[in-house]
């Protein structure tokens, strides 16, 4: 029976097919845009940590936190990446439709493809643009795709040698001033302190680990 009732039920035009997914579109829009606003925000109190990190001379911390606010600023520039891309999905599609309404069905497009095949490799909106790819390729706009493995170990490296170039221009711009009235020594390496002290650092320490945390989980 409900073979029969999927036979007998009326095929979306293409039009609402569009419609559809420009919807889910502009909604993965937005959620890259909150979840921008929300890496920004933590990126603030961990700025307000560096400069107070920087004050007791605490430079270890400083560097690690300023660590943190260079792996933010490229999952940021990312997001903006995948936020063009999503918009450009929708802007191509917009154009199939216009194909479809001569033609009577949804052509493929080799720059749809192109754009969801990228999209499928970014951590973010991986799992959605899985799911767009199997939509549009049933409905005839792309071919099916072998997603290739992605050598992500030496992404990684790449990463890792680019974050720590920029972790000193980070600490400059955040807390310049504090950094430059310090011994080189002391920019390099955390002070020795008295007992106390040590104490109070690992209260801090708890504190920053908590900070770097929170960042690190509106990135995810």
């Amino acid at each position: 029976m409900e073979k029969v009732m999927n036979i007998l039920k009326p095929k979306p035009n293409p039009q609402q097919i569009l419609r559809d997914w420009q919807r889910r579109l502009r909604q993965e829009c937005r959620n890259i845009e909150r979840q921008i606003r929300d890496i920004q925000r933590e990126e603030k109190n961990v700025q307000k940590a560096i400069k107070e990190a920087a004050k007791r001379n605490d430079m270890g911390s400083a560097k690690a936190l300023a660590k943190e606010i260079v792996r933010s600023k490229k999952t940021v520039n990312r997001l903006y990446e995948n936020k063009a891309q999503l918009n450009s999905i929708s802007m191509h599609l917009g154009e199939s439709v216009a194909i479809a309404r001569t033609v009577g069905h949804l052509s493929k497009s080799a720059e749809v493809m192109k754009l969801v095949n990228n999209l499928m490799k970014a951590p973010e909106v991986a799992m959605t643009m899985q799911e767009f790819s199997k939509e549009m390729t049933k409905a005839g706009v792309m071919e099916e795709m072998v997603n290739d493995a992605v050598d992500s170990a030496l992404d990684s490296e790449d990463m890792e040698e680019e974050i720590e170039e920029e972790v000193d221009k980070v600490l400059t711009a955040i807390a310049g001033e504090t950094t430059a009235q310090l011994p080189e020594a002391v920019r390099k390496e955390k002070l020795k302190q008295p007992a106390q002290a040590v104490e109070d650092a690992e209260d801090d320490e708890e504190d920053l680990e908590e900070l770097r945390a929170r960042l690190a989980k509106v990135r995810s």
